[in-house]
Order: structure tokens, then sequence, then C-alpha cells
């Protein structure tokens, strides 16, 4: 990037500050777009990319970032870009406003601009080079007027998302009228412009970045209903029940099948064996061979919360503790509702019980934070009725090696521990085979 020198060395410095945090916010932006793509969410990624990187190439050329020296050639050149870079990002905007969903529309819109463009740009070599510019320029600011009036008209229609619209509009013609003047005023103009064109540039770029989250964050949750089907959770965006128990079916089913290593100690589940409480969970650190890592986690005081503030109550505290629970867990771990009040964690190949108990600790420590829920649906009363709450949490863990343990078997001992561990400090319980009750298992003392 090269900013000129405006007024000395201060100011120089405080344009490269300003436009520097511009080119972050860039960096921010692709880097969710990438992010986005990596998840499947094909149509974000394209659309926040494209958006950031036509505008910070504008803001490149126009800061005096391409190697052009004849001042006459880097006029015409950023005349052209003025006029390309403001109908592809017209178009953007008209269709992350859903107005190009019509074939006949799109294609129309799409010839407009492109006929727009390149009539600008033919007249301009009618022009001289900074008349040229200057046309550019106009061409662009009267782009982002049809842009800003389309957007206005939007909201007016009823589509929130179009108000977002409008203020990013508005400081893309604000960033725009900056740039014109730093290009047509090469080296006088002043570090206030870099700093109004830099902030209103950065501005523009986090209202898009949201109006496209907005239009399309529903893609998110229709991935997840096309893996899962009719079995997806609406409220916790998990597993349903159903599918749960499948999915803990087929583990079983799988881990049943596998070889049993020669010689191998092995650990019992609940069903029946041996074990030794809470050292032998962490004996099992060191036994070869693989287990079934089973954690089911309970939340005690739901059913007082539906009494109090209704079934809408209950249903913002689950979503709220499956959101904090999928942040938790590792990328391997397989989660899933289970009964109406809790969640059930599976991780295949577990051989480290460790890793489980500090799992289940950090799971309690993040699920049992208080959170404000909504008691009412009117969005228009949220803000005065809330409520703190703080859930009751009880999590039970088991590690299963045995061939012949059944996923109902597991089930249902996870499942009673957890109502157990309630009662516990730690909220985490684990079964010993030895006295065949639930012991619990505190904190690990960190030195």
């Amino acid at each position: 990037m090269v900013v000129p020198p405006d007024n000395g060395p201060s100011m120089n410095k405080l344009a490269f500050g300003f436009w520097g945090f511009y080119f972050g916010m860039t960096a921010l932006m692709l880097a969710g777009s990438a992010l986005a793509f990596v998840r499947s969410l094909h149509r974000i990624s394209l659309n926040a990319g494209l958006s950031a990187t036509a505008s910070s190439f504008f803001v490149l050329a126009f800061l005096g970032g391409l190697p052009i020296e004849d001042e006459d050639t880097l006029a015409r050149v950023l005349a052209h870009i003025a006029m390309a870079v403001s109908g592809f990002l017209a178009y953007l905007l008209f269709s992350i406003l859903g107005l190009l969903d019509r074939r006949k529309v799109r294609y129309r819109t799409r010839l407009a601009l492109m006929l727009l463009a390149l009539g600008g740009m033919a007249a301009g070599w009618l022009l001289a080079p900074q008349q040229a510019l200057m046309l550019g320029l106009g061409s662009a600011w009267f782009l982002g007027v049809v842009a800003l009036g389309i957007s206005v008209r939007s909201a007016y229609r009823g589509d929130r998302l179009a108000w977002t619209a409008v203020l990013g509009v508005l400081f893309m013609l604000l960033a725009m009228l900056g740039l014109g003047w730093i290009a047509l005023a090469r080296g006088q103009a002043p570090w206030q412009v870099h700093a109004v064109s830099a902030l209103s540039g950065t501005a523009y770029l986090v209202t898009i970045a949201a109006a496209l989250w907005t239009r399309y964050s529903y893609l998110v949750e229709l991935h997840q209903v096309m893996a899962l089907g009719p079995s997806y959770d609406p409220v916790t965006r998990m597993r349903s029940h159903t599918e749960t128990g499948q999915m803990l079916g087929d583990v079983f089913r799988s881990h049943r099948n596998e070889p049993v290593v020669p010689g191998m100690p092995r650990t019992q589940d609940a069903a029946g064996g041996e074990d030794a409480g809470a050292d032998g969970a962490r004996e099992a650190l060191h036994r070869p061979g693989r287990f079934v890592g089973v954690m089911v986690v309970s939340i005690g005081n739901l059913y007082a919360l539906e009494r109090l503030h209704g079934a809408a109550a209950v249903n913002h505290a689950l979503f709220v503790c499956a959101g904090r629970l999928q942040r938790s867990v590792p990328a391997f771990a397989e989660t899933g509702r289970f009964s109406a009040d809790g969640f059930v964690l599976l991780i295949r190949n577990c051989s480290d019980s460790g890793q489980l108990i500090r799992l289940a600790h950090r799971l309690g420590a993040r699920l049992s934070k208080s959170v404000a829920l909504n008691t009412s649906l009117d969005a228009s009363r949220r803000e005065s009725e809330q409520t703190r709450w703080q859930a009751e949490i009880g999590i039970g863990v088991l590690l299963v090696s045995d061939p012949a343990a059944k996923a109902s078997g597991a089930l249902a001992t996870c499942k009673a521990m957890s109502r157990a561990a309630m009662s516990y400090a730690s909220r985490v319980a684990w079964f010993d085979q030895a006295s065949g009750e639930a012991v619990e298992l505190p904190v690990p003392e960190t030195s």
C-alpha cells in the first residue's frame, strides 16, 4: 500500500495506521469467508470474499498501490476501476437483498450494470485523463445512490435487513468520496481525509459481513437438517433422541466386533465387572486397547424452570446449554440429545480415561454458568422480561471395554450417575465396580 506523504511524517504515520486497520479488517473477513467455505457454506464464503476483495482492490488502487508511473495512464485506469468495481459491488448488494432471485431480473440487472460500466469507460476516452477519472467517480457515486434508494425502498417494504444495507451504502459513499479526493489531489489530502475514508471503509465491510450472515445464516441450520433429516432436533440443533439411540447402537455394535488384544487388562462397564472407582479411572490411562467413552449430562432444574416461566424459557435454556456443550467438546466427540433434560457424548476408541475426566470437569464448569433467559416470546418485551438462571448440572462418566456391553445398559448407568453427581461438589461421577456405587471424581489439583 502506498499512502502519499501529506503534511509531514506524523500525518503519514497516521494515514498508515488507519488504512492498516482497514486492511486488517479485510484479512479477518477473508479468513471468515474461508472458514465458511470449509463448513460448506459456499454462498456466504463467495459473497463475503468477493465483497472484501473488490472493495480492497478499489482502495488499494486509489491509494496509489498500482505499479503505474504515468499520471495520465493511472487516472484512466482508476476511472475504469471505479466503474467496474462499483457495478460489481452494486450487483452483490442487490443479491444480498434478495432482489435477483428471479432469472429475468437477474439477467436484466447484470446487463444494465455491464452496459453502464462499458459506456462510461468508452465515454472516458473522449475526455482528458483527469476528467475521465471524475466521470468514473461520478458513475460510481451514481450507482451508490441508486443502491441506496433501492435499499431504502426494500426497508420500507418490510425487509429489516435492508436497513443494514442502507447503513453500509452510506459508509461506502463516504469512503468513495474520500478516496476520490485522495486520488484527485495526489499527495495533498490531509490525514483527516484518510482517517474518515479508512473508518468508513471498515464500517462498510462490517455492515456487509453482518448483512451476509443475516441473509444466509439459515444455511448453517439447513446443512444440519439435510445431514440428519427428520431426526434433527431444532431446539438444541443436535441429534434427536431417536438419532442418538441409533448412533449409540452403531458404535457399540462396531465395538463388539473389534478384535480383543491378547492379555489386555479389561475394565468392565456398569453392567457388571471390576474396577477401582476413581483410582481405577485414572489408572486406565496406561491400559492398552480400545474403549468407548460415554458421558451423560443431566440438567436437574428444568422442570422447576418450566413451572415458573413456561416452555419458552426451557427451550431457551436447552438452546444455550447445547450451544455451550458443542463449543466445549473436541471435534472427535459425537453428541446428541438424551431424554428431556440431558445430552450424551460418545468418544470412539477412547483409551484415555483422563481425557474423559478433564472433559467432564470442563463441561460442568461451562454449563453451570448463569445465563439471562427470555421469559416472553414478545420481542418488544424481552428486555424487561428476563431472568437469571443457572443450570444444576450432573455428569456421569463411563469407560466401556467389554465387547458384550449394551448401549442401553451403559446409558442407564450413566444417566443414574449423572443424577447422583448433582449432589457432588465436582458434579462428576464415576461408577465404582468394587462397591457398586457411583463415586465422585474431584477436580484434579494443579501444581
